[in-house]
Parts: C-alpha cells; sequence; structure tokens
C-alpha cells in the first residue's frame, strides 16, 4: 500500500480518534469544574461567572465533540475559549508555558483549531449525517 492510499484509509480513523481521545480529556475539565469529579482541591464555582461557563463550554462541548455532533462550531467556539483562558489565566503568570500551567491551553487550542477546519474524521454522527445528506 503506498502512502497515498494509507491516508486515505487512515486519515479519516487517526482523525476520529484523536477528536475522541481530546474530548475525553476535555471533558475531564469540565467535570472537576462543575461536578467535583475528578476530585480537585478547587471548590466548585458559583452560577453564572466564568468558570461555571467554562465548565459548561468543557463538558457540554467536549461531549459534543465526543459523540461528532456539529463538531466544526463546537470546536471553533472551545479553541477560543482556550485561547482566552490562556491569555488571562496562563500567561499572566508567566511568559513560558511550562512555568504557567497553560501548555494543555495551547495544545487544546491548536487541536480543536485543526478539527474546526479538517472536521471530526470518522466515528461521527456528523459523518453519518453527511452521508445520508449525499444518498
Amino acid at each position: 500500500m503506498d502512502l497515498k492510499g494509507l491516508e486515505t484509509i487512515w486519515g479519516p480513523r487517526v482523525l476520529g480518534l484523536l477528536r475522541i481521545v481530546t474530548a475525553l480529556l476535555f471533558m475531564e475539565h469540565g467535570g472537576q469544574k462543575l461536578l467535583g469529579f475528578p476530585p480537585t482541591d478547587h471548590p466548585l464555582p458559583a452560577l453564572f461567572t466564568l468558570l461555571w461557563f467554562a465548565g459548561i463550554l468543557e463538558l457540554f462541548g467536549g461531549f459534543l465533540v465526543l459523540i461528532g455532533l456539529f463538531t466544526r462550531p463546537i470546536a471553533f467556539l472551545l479553541s477560543g475559549e482556550m485561547a482566552f483562558a490562556y491569555w488571562t489565566v496562563h500567561a499572566p503568570r508567566s511568559f513560558y508555558p511550562a512555568l504557567n500551567g497553560g501548555d494543555a491551553s495551547i495544545l487544546f487550542c491548536f487541536v480543536f483549531f485543526y478539527l474546526a477546519v479538517v472536521g471530526a474524521g470518522a466515528f461521527s454522527i456528523d459523518g453519518l449525517r453527511n452521508k445520508s445528506a449525499a444518498a
């Protein structure tokens, strides 16, 4: 099998796996903020605060990305959330992401931006909807 064939067959599948793993990790942050699980030392945020809205986006937006529903617009929104989180929470602590704790925010930002551009890949509701629309 040549590289083009490998890309054609496995590219969408690996993209789907990237989407799923990223969403599961992202949802964990929302679960901590809104549900206190996994357990954390931080208290649950008050309703309608920025941290509460971040938890909503992370848990429910992450779930939509996980199942691959409305992936492009949701991923774009989550990419923006992570850029905002980096510049407002992490960057003021230090210039260096390894010191300010923002490396995960940067990575989430760019993975979500990538998903917003290329779509959900395999194993997604968006993919099923596109197949039925094409038929």
